[in-house]
This record gives structure tokens, C-alpha cells and sequence, in this order.
């Protein structure tokens, strides 16, 4: 029994000792471990930046979409290969992009500190275009196989009521270019949706109603054609181009200002903006002088009606927009500047049809000053939810052109020393273009959308007769005498879209 119990308390004392020598290379209290909280301040999504108080939102979307009829996923078959209508023409295009934005946001003395990032990776299939050699090669561009492109859409930081960086522009309507459409290219108002750097303060004065001025870049979405009608060609008119490019340098941001009123009924938005004209000079040299500069402006009015007795979540959409000098703002960033749409024709001799036209901000001569372009536009939407799943828009844009009795002045008498209209026609190049469209969409489950965007273009230009025109090899249209005559359009949108 003794050796027993000297056995029992010797293993108990190894077993101690041991313990306690394990305990001593342990510390003496454990880390508590630091888990990601839910930041609850900004709405859903946020989470708190371990160890900070900021908060950090990640989101996006992946998109996969088919144009059919046009070889720009952006718009119509209005310029080039796609407005020749010919075997150079794509019967479609395809695109997939993906959508990465972070969003920060942290509480200080001052207010909250924004900042907000989004960029995009997308690969678009490429097209047919005519080599230049008039022997009617062509040519494959586009996308490599592992190629694409990066594009930043966002980068800008809020402080104390200023955005400073690349931001949505201050003038746009709260739905940018998109009353109701996924249709990139529809006209009736301005539209910076993938950003556009500026200086802004936004005032926020109570009751819903905020005022914001702003200093923008003209240059990326703000700044149309300033064109030199010295250098007008033939070809170059088949193209929609009334002269050659005429721009200086940027000297004087677009200045906007804007109000806005939000209520439970929706959104009155009035915005103004004036942007400076800069043109280069007369000829190759400094010394052939140029036109001083010329202010433009542009004012829209945007409205948004909710509460309608339609249905739940139905909304209209309008706006409305005025131009002078600043026709961008009418034909906003990803519309077409220049159109040249081919089609039938039934005049004898005629080998087709031709509709051309172009938008500019201000033309001028050889020693003449600045004439600009007065545009007016509007665009708008119906959307109806037919169920929780299912929803349909009506949409629908229409805008004019006009250059004056200067600027057509100048147009035609260079139009008129190419000799390229024939005997009895007439020469106008103001224009009307009328859009309409209709899209339905489908969200199966939350964050998955199929779509389908039919878009119907009528191109109202006003010349009137024949065009003897040149061969144009990019397009591979033949030396020939065209009619000049209206032109129409239709392009379709096909999307599956998931947001996260």
C-alpha cells in the first residue's frame, strides 16, 4: 500500500511539473480576435475597415450583351461601315464587362468623407473596315483574344459639400442618359455617365432642395466639332464632317450651375452651363491669325414624376434641353456627331441613297469669326412594373440642328466648290434625328436581369436632290450619283446583367 501510494503521488507530481512548464511558455492572456463589423451608418453593404472607423463598401456588376444590326454596342448604324448598309456591315456585336466599385465613407467634425472608386474591363468583338488602298481589301479590328480594356469610370473624393475628381457631371439629369433605355446613343440631353473631372460644391438648403456650381472639363464629353469650313471636302461631307478640325488648346473649364428639388412626388432638376469656344488658327502657321474666342451655353430642365397611378414603382421621366455654342449637351457624350446612312433609292440614275449630317459647336472661315450652332432636344420615358419580376419602358428622344444663316452660309459655298451637288438640289445642313424605343426586362431572382431594347432612328436631313459623290474605299462605296433622302434605323440590345 505504501509503494502504491508513493507510486501515485510521483506521477501526479511529474504530471504537475509538466503542466506547469507548458503553462510558462503560454501567454498570460490571449488576443481577442478582431472581426468585421456591419457599418449600419450608410445603408446595406457597409462593413467597418478592421482597426479604423471608416467604412467600405464593395459592389458591381458583370454584364454580357449582343447589338444586333449596328456595329457599335453604343448606338445605331449611323456613321460608317454600319451606316453603309453593305457586306462590310455587322449583323451584330458582342461585348462582356465587368464592374468593380468601392465606396468609403468615414464620420468627421466636418461631415462625412466620401471617397468612390468604379472601373470596368470589357471586351467588345471587333468589325470590318476598309484598308484606305482603294482596292477594296479590308481589314479586322478589334479586341485580341486575350485583350480588352480598362476603363475608369469614377475616381473622387466628398468633403465638407465638394467633389473633387471624376464624378458625374453636376448639369446631367439624375438618370443620366437613361430615362429608361439601356440604348446608349440617345439624344435630347446631356449625359456624362462614365464620369467627368470637375471642382463642384453642392449646398444642401433643406425641405429636399440642393444647389451645386461647378467647374468640368470641357474637353472629354463637353466639347463637340469646331470646324474650319476652308477645309471642306467631298469626302469629308459624305461623312458628316463640315470642314477640317479646328480646335486650340483648353483654356476655361464648362462653368455649371444646377438646383434641385427632391420630394416624395420625384425630382425637378434646372441646370445652366457655359463653355468657351477655342478655336486654332486660319492656316498651318500662328501668323494666318484665327477667331477670337466665343461663348456657348446650354440650359435643360429635367422632371421625374413617381406616385403614378399605373402601378407601384412606375415612373415618368423628361427633359428638355436648349444649345447654343455647346450642342454636346444635346448630343450627349456617347451619341453620334457625325452621321452618313446609305439606303434605297427609286430616282433613275441614282446608284443609292444618302443621308448626311453633322453636329458642331461653331464653324467659320478664313478670316471670319466664330458662327455657332444652336441645337434643341428633349428625351423621356414611361416605365411600367407589371409585376415584381417584370417591367417595360417606352422611350423616346428627338433633337434639331441649326447653323444659322452664317454657318450654313459657310457650309454650302464650300460645299458648293467641291461641285459634288448636282444641277437643282439644294443645300441645308440642319437636321432633325427622332428616336423611340421600347425594352422589356426580366429579374428572374434579386440582382439577375435579362433585357431586350428595341431602338427605332430617323435621320430628317435637308438637303434635297443629288450628290455626286467620290469612291470612299473604308466603306467600299463607288464614284456615283446618290440621292440625297432621309434615313432610317433600327438596332436591338440584347443583356444579362448581375449586380452584386
Amino acid at each position: 500500500m505504501k509503494t502504491l501510494r508513493g507510486l501515485l503521488l510521483g506521477s501526479g507530481a511529474v504530471i504537475l511539473s509538466a503542466v506547469a512548464a507548458q503553462a510558462a511558455d503560454l501567454p498570460l492572456k490571449a488576443k481577442a480576435v478582431e472581426y468585421v463589423k456591419v457599418c449600419s451608418l450608410y445603408g446595406t453593404g457597409f462593413y467597418y475597415i478592421p482597426g479604423t472607423d471608416t467604412c467600405i463598401k464593395l459592389g458591381g456588376y458583370l454584364r454580357a450583351e449582343t447589338a444586333m444590326w449596328t456595329n457599335s454596342n453604343y448606338g445605331g448604324a449611323y456613321s460608317g461601315v454600319a451606316g453603309a448598309d453593305n457586306r462590310l456591315s455587322n449583323r451584330y456585336q458582342t461585348r462582356a464587362r465587368q464592374d468593380v466599385n468601392i465606396d468609403t465613407r468615414t464620420a468627421t467634425e466636418y461631415g462625412v468623407v466620401r471617397t468612390y472608386f468604379d472601373a470596368v474591363f470589357s471586351w467588345t468583338s471587333g468589325s470590318a473596315a476598309g484598308t484606305g488602298s482603294g482596292t477594296g481589301a479590308t481589314s479586322y479590328t478589334g479586341d485580341a483574344i486575350s485583350g480588352g480594356i480598362v476603363g475608369v469610370y469614377y475616381a473622387f473624393i466628398q468633403f465638407a459639400g465638394f467633389t473633387m475628381g471624376k464624378a458625374v457631371s453636376t448639369f446631367d439629369a439624375p438618370w443620366t442618359n437613361y430615362p429608361g433605355n439601356n440604348f446608349d446613343g440617345l439624344v435630347g440631353g446631356s449625359g456624362s455617365n462614365n464620369g467627368v473631372n470637375q471642382l463642384t460644391y453642392t449646398a444642401d438648403l433643406g425641405q429636399g432642395i440642393t444647389a451645386a456650381v461647378s467647374l468640368e472639363d470641357q474637353t472629354q464629353f463637353f466639347t463637340t466639332n469646331i470646324w474650319n469650313t476652308s477645309g471642306i471636302t467631298a469626302s469629308g461631307v459624305l461623312g458628316g464632317n463640315y470642314g477640317s478640325s479646328a480646335f486650340g488648346g483648353t483654356v476655361a473649364p464648362d462653368i455649371i450651375g444646377m438646383v434641385r428639388v427632391d420630394q416624395a412626388w420625384g425630382i425637378f432638376q434646372a441646370s445652366f452651363a457655359a463653355h468657351d469656344n477655342h478655336a486654332a488658327y486660319y492656316g498651318a502657321s500662328e501668323t494666318s491669325g484665327h477667331p477670337s474666342d466665343k461663348w456657348g451655353w446650354a440650359a435643360q430642365l429635367a422632371l421625374s414624376i413617381k406616385n403614378i397611378p399605373t402601378g407601384p414603382g412606375d415612373v415618368i421621366n423628361l427633359q428638355a434641353v436648349y444649345t447654343d455654342g455647346a450642342s454636346r449637351y444635346n448630343f450627349q457624350s456617347l451619341a453620334n456627331t457625325t452621321y452618313s446612312m446609305y439606303g434605297g433609292t427609286n430616282v433613275a440614275g441614282a446608284y443609292q441613297s444618302i443621308g448626311f449630317a453633322g453636329v458642331g459647336d461653331a464653324v467659320f472661315g478664313t478670316g471670319t469669326g466664330l458662327s455657332t450652332v444652336q441645337t434643341w432636344g428633349m428625351r423621356g420615358a414611361f416605365t411600367h412594373n407589371w409585376d415584381p419580376r417584370w417591367n417595360s419602358a417606352l422611350y423616346g428622344a428627338y433633337a434639331q440642328v441649326r447653323y444659322g444663316q452664317t454657318g450654313s452660309s459657310l457650309i454650302c459655298a464650300g460645299i458648293a466648290a467641291t461641285a459634288m451637288l448636282t444641277a437643282g438640289s439644294t443645300c441645308n445642313p440642319d437636321f432633325n434625328l427622332g428616336q423611340i424605343g421600347v425594352i422589356t426586362r426580366w429579374t428572374p431572382v434579386k440582382g439577375l436581369t435579362f433585357s431586350a431594347d428595341v431602338t427605332y432612328s430617323h435621320l430628317d436631313q435637308k438637303y434635297s436632290g443629288a450628290v455626286i459623290a467620290p469612291a470612299v474605299a473604308s466603306t467600299a462605296k463607288p464614284a456615283a450619283i446618290y440621292q440625297l433622302k432621309d434615313q432610317d434605323t433600327v438596332s436591338m440590345l440584347l443583356r444579362a446583367q448581375r449586380n452584386w
